[in-house]
């Protein structure tokens, strides 16, 4: 995360808290991470310096005038003028993160060799919200190389339980051995 990106995300949840509407703002940003991932010639447009910024401030009216929420608008707008767009991945994954700590919400990378089914995802789901007292989200990521287990990541933290791990073990053992 950039600085630009805590302040910023900081300080639009914080607004969005205050007005109640931090779920609100938090789906249709995620919407809009998505649509920028898919199309950053957007993102360079809103950035291009041949414009001025009431043109691209214009831009950001024209498209999302009406479609999301003011506050969220004001912000891009905000982002836009300063020649701050290129951090708004930043600023969202600030956003998400102060909403997973006032919700209680622990999110959880799970590494698996296949897809982990619905009835794996819940159960690891149930056993890991069991643990941390936190509502986990699974999303399961897929490592053919893991051969086999979880490797578990949240929080900074790594918990692995892979075969490819075991193996690895096993081979630094081995290789440290003295006969």
């Amino acid at each position: 995360m950039t600085e630009v990106g805590s302040v910023y995300g900081e300080a639009l949840y914080g607004l969005c808290q205050e007005e109640g509407l931090t779920q609100a703002v938090l789906s249709e940003l995620e919407v809009l991470q998505m649509c920028f991932q898919d199309t950053p010639d957007f993102i360079r447009l809103l950035s291009n310096p041949a414009l001025t910024k009431a043109e691209r401030c214009g831009i950001l009216d024209e498209t999302f005038r009406g479609k999301i929420q003011q506050y969220l608008l004001n912000f891009l707008k905000i982002l836009t003028e300063k020649g701050y767009m290129r951090h708004f991945a930043d600023c969202c994954g600030t956003y998400r993160n102060c909403y997973n700590r006032d919700h209680n919400i622990l999110p959880v990378k799970a590494t698996t060799a296949t897809a982990l089914t619905k009835e794996q995802a819940l159960r690891l789901t149930e056993k890991l919200s069991a643990i941390t007292g936190k509502t986990v989200t699974i999303t399961n990521h897929v490592d053919p190389e893991v051969l086999g287990g979880v490797r578990l990541t949240y929080d900074g933290k790594q918990l692995d339980d892979t075969i490819a791990n075991r193996l690895d073990s096993i081979r630094s053992l081995l290789k440290n051995t003295v006969l």
